[in-house]
C-alpha cells in the first residue's frame, strides 16, 4: 500500500435491512455471522478473516461503503482538494469520526477513523463504550 493512499481499508459495509431482528435473523442465524454490537439504530456482525464489519441498519438508509482513514477531517479535506464532495462535514462518531463523501462519480460513502479505539460491549453486545473509556451515550 501507497504511504501516500487515503483509504486504508474497508470498515465496513452498511446493509438495509427491514428492521433490526429480521436482518439479524438472516445474517446472524441463517448465514452465521457473529454479533459484535449492537444498539437500537444498527448492528454490527464480523466477518470472517477481516476486521470489516457487516452494519446492519434500519430500511430508508442505502447500501453504502465506509472505508477507514487514519483522519476524518483530513481526509474530508485531502478529498474535497482532489475534486470529490463532501456531503456531510466531519462529525463524532461512537469511537471517533466520520465524515460523508461523493467522488467525482457519484459514489458515495463514509471515511472513518476510530481514534478512540475499539468498542467495548457486553455479553449481548450492548455497546458500554470504547477502549478510550469514552462511554457511548447510546
Amino acid at each position: 500500500m501507497s504511504a501516500s493512499a487515503l483509504l486504508q481499508k474497508i470498515d465496513s459495509i452498511r446493509i438495509p435491512v427491514p428492521n433490526l431482528e429480521t436482518g439479524l435473523a438472516f445474517y446472524r442465524d441463517q448465514l452465521g455471522h457473529v454479533l459484535i454490537w449492537r444498539l437500537p439504530h444498527g448492528a454490527g456482525l464480523r466477518m470472517p478473516g477481516s476486521n470489516a464489519e457487516i452494519v446492519l441498519v434500519p430500511a430508508g438508509d442505502d447500501l453504502q461503503v465506509n472505508f477507514q482513514v487514519a483522519s476524518a477531517d483530513t481526509a474530508a479535506e485531502r478529498f474535497s482538494e482532489a475534486g470529490g464532495k463532501v456531503l456531510l462535514e466531519p462529525f463524532n462518531t461512537l469511537n471517533g469520526r466520520a465524515a460523508v463523501v461523493q467522488d467525482p462519480f457519484g459514489n458515495v460513502y463514509a471515511l472513518r477513523d476510530d481514534r478512540l479505539g475499539e468498542l467495548v460491549t457486553d455479553d449481548q453486545g450492548t455497546v458500554l463504550g470504547t477502549e478510550a473509556g469514552e462511554n457511548s451515550g447510546a
